[in-house]
């Protein structure tokens, strides 16, 4: 099955108040060699959603966002650039959804997809990199290794050697960082040895 590893920037953290403002992706196959990425913003109709809180997460303000396309033209836009880089497949079931607590950003999309009354043709299989994490460490403790405290992309990242180039959230940055630990972790499998 082919990996989208997927982040996504949104005005706050509620699905129907909140919007999605930034989509980032990199596809890969499935021997984890990236096919392509994909980074676009996204006006959000709720403006008064938009809060400080999550500008000073993602950095995006209203006025970068200003001549950003709306939902319902990123969509198929999205899904379009999916389906060329998943060997023309018309069908995205064979696609495993990744990313940093993933589940949020699946619930914000699938919310977009029924606003926008498209079918959601995603399979239901993810990968989340914090779930990941967490049992990985704890293996890796058991075994006497040091591992971070937190599970934060950025603290898992640093455990790997990687680091954002940014202070704020960009989705594409984020997704890349998160495919680069998954990466890594899939290579631990190899070092896993039961009694």
């Amino acid at each position: 099955m082919a990996f989208l590893v997927l982040d996504i920037e949104m005005t706050g953290p509620e699905p129907g108040w909140n919007e999605i403002i930034q989509i980032g992706a990199e596809f890969f196959d499935d021997n984890w060699r990236s096919l392509g990425t994909y980074l676009q913003n996204v006006y959000p109709e709720n403006e008064e959603a938009f809060s400080v809180k999550s500008e000073e997460v993602h950095g995006l303000s209203m006025a970068d966002l200003e001549d950003a396309p709306m939902i319902y033209d990123v969509l198929p836009e999205f899904e379009k650039w999916l389906k060329k880089l998943n060997a023309g497949k018309p069908n995205l079931t064979n696609v495993i959804i990744c990313g940093q607590s993933v589940i949020n950003d699946i619930n914000f999309l699938r919310y977009a997809y029924r606003n926008e009354k498209m079918k959601w043709g995603f399979s239901n299989k993810l990968i989340d990199l914090h779930t990941v994490s967490y049992l990985f460490f704890q293996i890796l403790e058991k075994n006497g290794k040091n591992v971070p405290r937190s599970l934060s992309l950025g603290s898992v990242a640093t455990y790997f050697g990687f680091e954002r180039e940014e202070e704020t959230h960009n989705a594409l940055e984020d997704a890349r960082l998160t495919a680069k630990c998954l990466k890594e972790f899939f290579k631990l499998i190899d070092n896993v040895k039961l009694k």
